[in-house]
This record gives structure tokens, C-alpha cells and sequence, in this order.
């Protein structure tokens, strides 16, 4: 009768549960620290896309710097960006990366590029 009993038990040992809660743990840090530059990406997107509205590449890097300030855009700075022309219209490029310390000698990079629509 107890080995037909312990035999239908299922579930997590403790072992297991302090497995998978530091799993979770980890990861979710790691997303905490993502969040912030993921947020900052949409924020460059979006200053990218004002500034093309100018019409000299002096000019669009003054309306991007403008908004990254308004923005706290600290990664990406009006010198950084790539202005070209195609069609008559004015295509703003970037590209940067984001270093995020995680242990001792590890580090996640991120690598954003974009340009405007």
C-alpha cells in the first residue's frame, strides 16, 4: 500500500524549486537591466525619425541632439549618426551597442542600429 501511494506523488523536489526560483531570479535581473536600453532604442527611433525633417546634415544632427536631450537619450549623440540622401529624401542611420556588467568578467552586449522611416 506505501509504494502504490508514493509512487503517484509528482511535483518539484526542494532541490528543484531552489533550482528553477534561482533560474527565474537570474533572469529576471537580466531583464531588468535590458528594459532600460530597450526603452532608450525606441526613444532613439523616434528622434531619428523627427530629425530627418531637416534638410542639411548639420541641422538634422541639431534636431536630434535637441531631442535626445529632451529625451535622456545618453547612448547616441547628433555626431554619432548617419545622414544620407535617397530619392530626394533625407535617411537617417544609426548604429550603437550597450554593455551590461553581469558577473565578474561577463558582460552582455546589445547591438542597436536603426534608421528612419
Amino acid at each position: 500500500m506505501a509504494h502504490s501511494l508514493k509512487s503517484r506523488q509528482r511535483g518539484l523536489s526542494f532541490i528543484g524549486l531552489l533550482f528553477v526560483g534561482g533560474v527565474l531570479a537570474v533572469t529576471g535581473v537580466v531583464l531588468a537591466q535590458v528594459a532600460p536600453t530597450a526603452i532608450e532604442y525606441q526613444e532613439v527611433l523616434k528622434a531619428v525619425n523627427k530629425a530627418k525633417e531637416g534638410t542639411t546634415v548639420a541641422e538634422v544632427r541639431s534636431i536630434f541632439d535637441k531631442a535626445a536631450s529632451i529625451d535622456n537619450i545618453t547612448s547616441i549623440s547628433g555626431k554619432d549618426i548617419d545622414v544620407t540622401k535617397e530619392n530626394d529624401q533625407v535617411v537617417v542611420s544609426f548604429a550603437y551597442q550597450r554593455e551590461i556588467h553581469l558577473v565578474g568578467p561577463a558582460f552582455l552586449t546589445l547591438k542597436y542600429t536603426g534608421r528612419s522611416r
